[in-house]
């Protein structure tokens, strides 16, 4: 079993491969939705911290590869539970579903994540005080966040055992304590 590196070690890899600001914000609002749930969860915060962090390492410079590429190639040092949950967030592209709690969490917050972010961007006040039911408005409206899948959200829902206003209220209130 691999050692998981530092949380130093792994922000570092990810400003290698990561430039584009929004994907660096993105990347680090997964990071911080697994670490609360992880501890919400008595799971490993650091573990799930990481594998939100890290979700979409190669997506900027690989695309097409995504995230297949990260796995084979840039965290073959880190533990197998935070690469499945990685392949798994992405099940599309590598055939693997996402079946353990970190796995079905990973997928869960990433779509959501985006979007809640996407909404926050027209609130004045960011996280504060938004609402689940604004945010439900907002995912009914398929041309706002267009590049983000209902679908996927949908199925976040169901993979964690969670209703639409059980997991956004969760996320508005990880994100309300970091803006």
């Amino acid at each position: 079993m691999n050692q998981l590196p530092s949380r130093g070690q792994s922000e570092e890899l990810l400003l290698k491969y990561m430039k584009n600001p929004a994907l660096l914000n993105h990347s680090r609002m997964v990071a911080l939705a697994m670490e609360a749930y992880a501890r919400t969860l008595q799971e490993d915060p650091e573990l799930w911290y990481q594998a939100g962090l890290l979700h979409d390492l190669d997506w900027e410079m690989f695309p097409d590869e995504h995230p297949n590429k990260a796995v084979a190639e840039f965290l073959s040092e880190y533990p197998e539970s935070l690469k499945n949950a990685i392949l798994a967030h992405g099940p599309d592209r590598t055939g693997k579903q996402p079946e353990t709690l970190i796995e079905r969490y990973l997928f869960a917050n990433d779509e959501l994540s985006g979007f809640l972010n996407a909404v926050s961007l027209l609130r004045p006040t960011k996280f504060e005080g938004m609402e689940v039911k604004s945010v439900k408005k907002k995912l009914k409206d398929k041309n706002f966040a267009a590049n983000v899948s209902r679908e996927d959200i949908e199925r976040g829902f169901e993979l964690i055992h969670k209703t639409p206003d059980e997991h956004i209220s969760f996320l508005i209130t990880v994100f309300s304590k970091q803006s």
